[in-house]
């Protein structure tokens, strides 16, 4: 081995070092823009009929997430029925719907999360009689307009009918939803209207404000959250409606769900957090059953949580999205997650690669000595007939294999230590040949000599 190639070995180790940590940055890159263009601009938002509140609601998200760049397509449906229908087809094109609780069977909720709850849906019971109705069975044997097919009040509706033994068999359960419904009750088409929604909503809004309608108080309200656990126990204080004109003019007790965004399980994050932060800006206010910042809120429903939601919803957002735009903290984080893991290989490494590489050079110098040594043995034991030019060649082998080692600068010292013990075993060599030699001869003072 010659001495110039020393420096070179060291520069190539070093070489080999800076090429592994490039290549490492350069695929964490690469990884997180291939990652970048994965993550959704475009998401398709299931909302509700024209006149319900779900389709208002649609348009503000639409809006807000504009701002970042990311497109809410509306897919106007017949409610939350047909939402949850919609999300459980993979095919449907729907990534997010608006639903709400008492809609998902049980049966059905494996592949859905809820990302939020956004505000209480009480149920209002409207009707015309002159007989004031505290319980569901006192409408038995009457018209009842309870929801189309694919609404969600329909789905809200069938168990607690079918509690209070109001079928199909022993009522007229009519098909009507949202205005229709109030529509026909005013026309005195049907004697009763569940409407399920925000007091805000038009159908609610205007049947609060006829007076020829009445507004049932439960009176066992309490008992329905014993048996559902989705429904909850309101309460609409006197004049909460309008103060002026006394509505209600007494306190009714109601009992309703909690509205939701709910996606299948696999929404990319981002957008997770963007929808979060979306439903903190339209629906943190206050309202008439809703407390100032109770909503958007993850406590359980009726379905399993986002974790992705619920991490937003306890921590906020990160911090990358708190002060960058949307397409660039998304991609900083991916980057961040791709390159966590390389330095975790690379900073073991650094420290087991010199070792490996260690013990790689000193194996190439020490096979050689082992030989060395084998062939030391042999000379120094071996009597009779002597095979020097065997043992010559095997050195010669030897010292030619040892000088075409490359090893860094710090191994030198053993390379030509190797060299030198290489030149101590064909000096022994010659002198066991002189020996021997001297032995044939008879010549009894070169052989003690």
């Amino acid at each position: 081995m010659q001495l110039g190639d020393l420096p070179g070995g060291a520069r190539r180790e070093r070489v080999r070092w800076t090429l592994l940590v490039v290549a490492s940055i350069a695929l964490a890159l690469i990884g997180a823009w291939s990652l970048r263009s994965a993550i959704p601009r475009h998401i398709v938002l299931a909302s509700g009929l024209r006149d319900g509140m779900y389709h208002q609601y649609a348009q503000r998200y639409k809006e807000i997430l504009a701002r970042d760049g990311v497109t809410v397509e509306e897919r106007m449906t017949g409610g939350a029925e047909e939402n949850e229908r919609l999300l459980r087809d993979p095919h449907s094109g729907v990534d997010v719907a608006f639903v709400h609780g008492g809609v998902v069977r049980p049966a059905d909720r494996e592949k859905l999360v809820m990302l939020a709850t956004l505000y209480y849906e009480p149920l209002w019971i409207f009707y015309r009689d002159n007989v004031v109705h505290e319980h569901f069975d006192e409408l038995r044997h009457r018209r009842l307009a309870v929801g189309s097919a694919d609404s969600g009040v329909r789905a809200f509706m069938e168990p607690l009918l079918a509690v209070n033994n109001i079928t199909s068999l022993n009522s007229d359960l009519v098909p009507l939803v949202n205005l229709e419904a109030l529509r026909a009750l005013q026309a005195g088409q049907v004697d009763a209207a569940f409407l399920l929604g925000p007091a805000e909503f038009p159908a609610i809004w205007q049947a609060l404000h006829d007076p020829e309608l009445k507004l049932m108080s439960l009176a066992r309200s309490e008992a329905y959250p014993r048996r559902f656990p989705y429904i909850t126990k309101l309460t609409l204080p006197p004049g909460t409606i309008d103060l002026a004109q006394h509505i209600p003019g007494q306190e009714v007790k109601l009992i309703g769900t909690k509205a939701m965004l709910v996606s299948r399980d696999d929404l990319s994050t981002p957008i997770v957090n963007l929808l979060l932060g979306a439903a903190r800006e339209l629906h943190g206010s206050q309202g008439y059953f809703e407390a100032l910042d109770e909503f958007p809120n993850t406590a359980m429903v009726d379905l399993s949580v986002s974790a992705d939601a619920d991490r937003h919803h306890r921590f906020g957002p990160s911090l990358l999205h708190r002060y960058l735009p949307f397409g660039v903290a998304a991609y900083l984080e991916r980057l961040i997650v791709l390159l966590v893991p390389v330095l975790f290989v690379i900073v073991p490494l650094s420290k087991l690669l010199p070792q490996l590489l260690r013990w790689r050079t000193r194996s190439r110098i020490y096979r050689w000595y082992g030989e060395l040594a084998l062939l030391e043995r042999e000379v120094g034991t071996r009597t009779g007939v002597l095979p020097v030019e065997q043992w010559l060649g095997d050195l010669n082998r030897i010292e030619q294999a040892a000088a075409r080692i490359r090893a860094p600068l710090s191994y030198a010292s053993e390379a030509y230590t190797l060299r030198e013990h290489i030149g101590l075993v064909r000096r022994a060599v010659m002198a066991k040949a002189q020996d021997g030699a001297a032995n044939a001869n008879g010549d009894p003072e070169n052989a003690a000599g």
